[in-house]
Order: C-alpha cells, then sequence, then structure tokens
C-alpha cells in the first residue's frame, strides 16, 4: 500500500452567483495511475459530459471525499472578520487536511505568493502531512486533478438546483454571462434569492444595483 495522498481544489471562487465548493479527494499513491488510465486530467480541460462520466469513477478510486460548501453569505461576511477569500480558502483547506489526515497534501493555491499561503495556511493544522502549496496544482498533480473535477461537477449540479428552484435560467454564474447578469438583476426584486444565492460583495452585483437605482430615479 502506497502513501495516502490528498489533493485539494475548488471550483467557483469567481462567481457572482451560487457556492464555492472545495473539495479534498484523498487516494492511495498506488491508486494514482488508475486516475490516469482513466483519463483524469484538469477539470477545466474536460468538457461536462466528460466530468460527469469520470465523476463515479474518482469516487470509487478514492479512499475519502470531503466536500466544503461556501455560501454566498459566508463569502460576503469575510470582510467582517477581517479576512479575504484567500485567508478563507486556506482555513477551509486547513479543515479538510485535518479531518483527512493524508500523508502528503497537494494544494492548488490561489495566492501567486505560494509560500505566504503556505505559512498561513499552516496555523491552523494540528496534522502536518508533507504539505505542498503549488499554483496550477490541477494541472501538474492527478489528485488535484481529481479533486478539481469533483468540484467542478458538485457547483454545476448547485447551479441546475437553483435554476430548478428559482424557476429561470441562471446561466453559468459568472459575470461575464449576459444570462447570469439578467438573473441578477431580477434578484434585486426578491429578497430570499438576494440573500440565498448572490455574492453581494462582487462589484458585478454593486454596479448592477447602481444602475436599477440610477435607472429607477430616471423614471420619476
Amino acid at each position: 500500500m502506497g502513501k495516502l495522498v490528498l489533493g485539494i481544489d475548488e471550483s467557483g471562487r469567481g462567481p457572482v452567483v451560487g457556492d464555492m465548493v472545495i473539495v479534498g479527494a484523498m487516494f492511495d499513491k498506488d491508486d494514482e495511475e488508475k486516475l490516469k488510465r482513466i483519463g483524469v486530467k484538469d477539470s477545466k480541460l474536460l468538457s461536462a459530459k466528460r466530468r460527469e462520466e469520470l465523476y463515479p469513477h474518482i469516487l470509487n478510486i478514492a479512499k475519502k471525499i470531503k466536500v466544503v460548501s461556501i455560501p454566498p453569505q459566508e463569502i460576503d461576511q469575510r470582510f467582517a472578520v477581517n479576512s479575504n477569500l484567500n485567508n478563507m480558502e486556506a482555513v477551509k483547506f486547513a479543515e479538510i487536511v485535518n479531518e483527512l489526515r493524508p500523508e502528503i497534501a497537494i494544494i492548488d493555491t490561489p495566492s501567486a505568493n505560494t509560500e505566504n499561503f503556505k505559512r498561513y495556511l499552516s496555523q491552523f493544522l494540528d496534522h502536518f502531512p508533507v504539505l505542498n502549496c503549488e499554483n496550477y496544482a490541477d494541472k501538474n498533480h492527478v489528485s488535484v486533478s481529481a479533486a478539481s473535477i469533483v468540484a467542478k461537477v458538485l457547483r454545476d449540479s448547485k447551479i441546475r438546483d437553483i435554476e430548478i428552484e428559482v424557476g429561470m435560467p441562471i446561466g453559468i454564474g459568472y459575470p461575464s454571462d449576459p444570462v447570469t447578469l439578467g438573473f441578477v438583476e431580477k434578484a434585486l426584486d426578491n429578497k430570499e434569492w438576494l440573500k440565498k444565492y448572490i455574492r453581494k460583495s462582487w462589484l458585478t452585483f454593486q454596479r448592477i444595483k447602481e444602475e436599477k437605482e440610477q435607472k429607477r430615479l430616471g423614471d420619476f
């Protein structure tokens, strides 16, 4: 039996709508070849259909999977607790490491300064594996690629659930999507949608809100 290797990645860091989903996927080192053979690689390089196909196989090969979802309200509150998105992710990553207790942990790191990020994250550890905090780890390490696929599949599923709940398309949730921007504008008139689904600290939301308020003033 090989060493236990934990890959950690997230999906949904940048969207204005919905949760950010962080996944820790732990594998026996000897099983990494199985992941490569079935075609596991960075989720961004795969179609949605292919990610869905790989998802159950990854779950079957993994020793353990840990999922942490961060809702919009918690993301918006990060400033109130004197934090930022990178620090918030570091705390969640540490929670996954502490729970799964791997021998090696490889983390797709959001900060360009990987050493500073590693030092910050290490403050929250009570289990100390060989720790690799790396940019583009999802491209370079198959365990992280697997985590990225699981995170993306779960994030996409959450977006579909929101569409069912609100009864309208919301797009992919990113500021670049006109369908998403249309949903954000409609959410301004629905307190429940605003509370549950929208990241109100995002500049995209603030811009849409200001434009709508200006339009209302212009109607008088």
